[in-house]
């Protein structure tokens, strides 16, 4: 129901687009469409938000900062101030936490009601190349566009309980601080879950497959943070593949590969997260898939010509705000604008930690495939040369790749509020900025920010607060 008529029992009644999908690509496509004039339905068979707002960023990043709080407590004393640390109320973490959520699920249902999206609620299914049942009815479209969003993976023969082998969706749910827990899964997920619990006071091993931590980062940076984990006490083990979890009389045990066992009262399943397209009438209209991803152009349209998908559901980035920029460029392209295809190189990259791993554009291994060894030039500008870094007591580095004589193609950064400092890093790689001209600009002194063109000084060969 929407505004006192029923849309989707109305048969005479065809939107411009109907989205099967409220999430972070979703609610996007139907804010900027709805805002383009075009007549759009909304289905979701949750809350409008998704992922993102509920199981997702915004919660984790709560725990996060909760945890920053309780490690600044106990760390007071070196910054001459005396306080107190006496322990977590999860309780009261969780309300905060869910307080947060509220805020923001309320202020974007207040969106989706002022722009006049035609919101459903109910559990959809694609029924042709141009409708979605819900609810026993049929919702008519010229388009339709499929966000249905992901939920975590889990591994054959292991089985998700939410008892002792938990999924980020339990995590987020706990109403205790577990002794200790196993982490299964060194990417975002995993590393960010881990150092949450680490700073509520959980005893904390990460087990990783790949031979580092976050292994979609540079290398430069997965060593950085190998290194603060290790000095945070928060141990891993690298590039031994899970093979079985069972119970213990108090916890999980769980052995690798090579034989070797860790136990702990909880295994976080953390290893990514797998789309939800089973059962939803995809396949049965015609439309290409891969692995349960949506097959998509750059366009972010399927094989069928009406029908588009955008988010975790197709196989790019799973960011919320690359959702955010697909269901955008899907809104703009069906109200008859130009729409510019995604860099998918050129999005920011943040995982929250202590300390963050923050990056834009390539790494320097993937710079020297594309343009060879020797035409590409790194440097790294270590943040113990930069004045509130050191306020901070925080340690990292601002790593640059650049082509030889050319743009700066990559910025991979480690460090305390290193996602703050993204922002200046996408617009370097994405207007292929050389190191002069960033150089050239003036940034606040002491800032963090000011690293940022330190290390663009250094590699335009005129360096100020750093070594030759």
């Amino acid at each position: 129901m929407h505004g006192g008529r029923d849309v989707a029992n109305d048969a005479s009644t065809v939107f411009d687009l109907v989205i099967l999908g409220g999430g972070s690509g979703g609610y996007a496509a139907a804010l900027r469409g709805a805002q383009l004039g075009l007549d759009v339905a909304l289905i979701e068979k949750g809350k409008v938000g998704g992922t993102c707002l509920h199981n997702g960023c915004i919660p984790t990043k709560a725990l996060l900062h909760a945890g920053e709080i309780a490690d600044q407590a106990r760390e007071s004393a070196q910054f001459g101030v005396k306080a107190t640390f006496e322990g977590i109320d999860m309780e009261a973490v969780n309300k905060y936490k869910d307080d947060v959520i509220a805020g923001l699920y309320k202020g974007l249902q207040g969106l989706v009601a002022s722009r006049k999206v035609h919101y459903i609620e109910g559990e959809g299914k694609l029924s042709s190349p141009t409708s979605v049942d819900v609810n026993g009815q049929r919702v008519q479209g010229r388009h339709v566009l499929l966000a249905t969003g992901s939920v975590p993976k889990s591994l054959p023969g292991l089985e998700i309980d939410g008892n002792r082998i938990i999924s980020s969706d339990h995590a987020l749910k706990l109403d205790r601080v577990p002794k200790s827990a196993i982490v299964l899964g060194g990417g975002v997920i995993g590393v960010e879950f881990a150092s949450a619990w680490k700073s509520f006071g959980t005893e904390v091993t990460v087990v990783e497959g790949l031979k580092h931590l976050v292994p979609v980062e540079d290398e430069n940076s997965s060593k950085l943070l190998e290194r603060a984990f290790r000095k945070r006490g928060i141990k891993f083990n690298l590039g031994t593949f899970f093979e079985k979890a069972e119970y213990t009389q108090d916890g999980v045990r769980v052995t690798l590969a090579d034989g070797k066992t860790f136990e702990a009262e909880i295994l976080l399943v953390a290893i990514g997260r797998g789309p939800v397209s089973q059962g939803l009438g995809y396949e049965e209209q015609g439309v290409a898939m891969d692995r349960g991803y949506v097959l998509v152009d750059e366009y972010m349209q399927t094989n069928v010509p009406t029908i588009s998908a955008v988010g975790d559901l197709v196989p790019t980035l799973q960011l919320a705000h690359v959702g955010f920029a697909e269901g955008i460029l899907v809104a703009e392209r069906l109200a008859g604008l130009k729409a510019v295809p995604i860099d998918y190189d050129g999005v920011p990259r943040v995982t929250y930690c202590h300390p963050e791993v923050a990056s834009v554009g390539i790494t320097e291994a993937k710079a020297k495939e594309i343009y060879g060894a020797d035409k590409v030039v790194a440097l790294k500008y270590n943040l113990a040369g930069n004045g509130k870094s050191r306020i901070l007591k925080t340690a990292g580095e601002i790593k640059l790749v650049q082509v030889k004589d050319g743009a700066v193609v990559g910025v991979h950064m480690v460090g305390d509020r290193m996602g703050e400092q993204v922002g200046e890093a996408q617009l370097i790689y994405n207007w292929e900025a050389l190191p002069a001209e960033v150089a050239q600009l003036i940034h606040a002194h002491p800032t963090q920010n000011e690293a940022m063109g330190e290390a663009h000084l250094a590699l335009a060969g005129k360096p100020l607060h750093a070594h030759d």
